[in-house]
């Protein structure tokens, strides 16, 4: 008997778009898959002629990542701006096997570079099999202590740094927030965790109902989290770095902006880590989008459920950026 169980239904709108997926055939992912996938979807030029016609450069920089090796940080701010900023660090997604540090940019443009006083660095940290843990979150994690260090030339405020990520760069934010509060690194204002890759255990509801359906499902998963872990995955030998569902302790987290779908793998382990942090007495604010799959507001953005999530992104970021809830959170240590 099978295990997959019932699930939520879908989005009616974002449901059009799965259907037409389907019917392309079954999606298997492979190994020999993955260098078509790590590969930019536009070049260089024509990415940055768009930055530039919506008033921002890009500057590409190298930089030690873990153990000395180079990577490479983009870093992507307003043309003309003087004085520091406050620095979102980002982490692609791609399941810890694909992606790449220069795509998806457009999906910072209706809730982050709406704002002239930010700088976005997003990381090109290596990527499993080649290289597994822990060198993703190893590297990401360098390049946050490289960007902090460099805070002048950069032009940004090295007290003002904010991880975020999708997916697999959610659950490496997460892990990098962690290394962060461990290793007394930079102090971070905020993270963003949009439908974050948290949990290798392979054992939540979500991930037996989303099993041959949607985008990003149990089989992918397990072919991301065992790139990654090899053969400890859902084994004993696991860091709560690499696998952040594992931690048991939240505190000293900062405050924190966590979303996914009612109808994605990711779920379950998305609101289990939020109530982790409310129990760690951490500001958190926690979406789950009614009939939304992985990476409904990348692949749907114009529809009306990806609109209301990038509003609510939006609105949390202006109140980040306006003094709020970070001055909130230290209100509540200080009493």
């Amino acid at each position: 008997m099978s295990d997959v169980l019932p699930r939520p239904p879908f989005d009616p709108e974002l449901g059009v778009f799965l259907t037409a997926m389907h019917e392309r055939g079954p999606f298997t992912l492979t190994t020999d898959m993955l260098p078509r996938m790590r590969m930019l979807d536009m070049t260089e030029q024509a990415l940055d002629e768009r930055l530039t016609a919506r008033g921002w450069r890009r500057r590409t920089l190298t930089v030690p990542g873990y153990q000395g090796d180079p990577i490479n940080l983009a870093v992507i701010s307003r043309i003309g701006h003087t004085g520091p900023a406050t620095c979102f660090y980002t982490m692609h997604g791609g399941g810890m096997m694909f992606g790449h540090y220069l795509g998806n940019l457009d999906s910072y443009d209706d809730w982050l570079l709406t704002h002239d006083d930010v700088v976005l660095v997003s990381v090109d940290y290596r990527l499993a099999p080649e290289y597994p843990d822990p060198y993703p979150v190893e590297d990401c994690y360098a390049g946050l202590l490289w960007t902090a260090t460099h805070s002048d030339e950069l032009g940004i405020d090295p007290s003002r740094i904010v991880l975020a990520g999708q997916s697999a760069g959610g659950g490496l934010a997460a892990g990098t927030a962690l290394l962060a509060r461990d290793r007394q690194g930079p102090p971070l204002l905020g993270q963003i965790l949009i439908s974050p890759m948290l949990d290798d255990s392979d054992s939540t509801v979500s991930t037996r109902q989303i099993d041959g359906v949607g985008i990003a499902d149990r089989a992918m998963t397990r072919f991301g989290w065992t790139a990654y872990l090899g053969d400890r995955r859902g084994g004993e030998d696991v860091s709560i770095y690499a696998a952040p569902a594992r931690a048991t302790d939240l505190t000293g987290m900062p405050p924190t902006y966590i979303d996914c779908a009612s109808a994605e793998v990711f779920r379950d382990e998305t609101v289990a880590y939020a109530g982790g942090l409310w129990h760690a007495g951490i500001d958190t604010e926690l979406h789950v989008w009614p009939g939304g799959f992985h990476g409904f507001t990348s692949m749907m953005p114009q529809a009306a459920l990806s609109r209301a999530a990038t509003a609510a992104l939006a609105t949390w970021t202006a109140r980040l950026l306006a003094g709020r809830p970070a001055d909130d959170a230290d209100a509540v240590r200080r009493s």
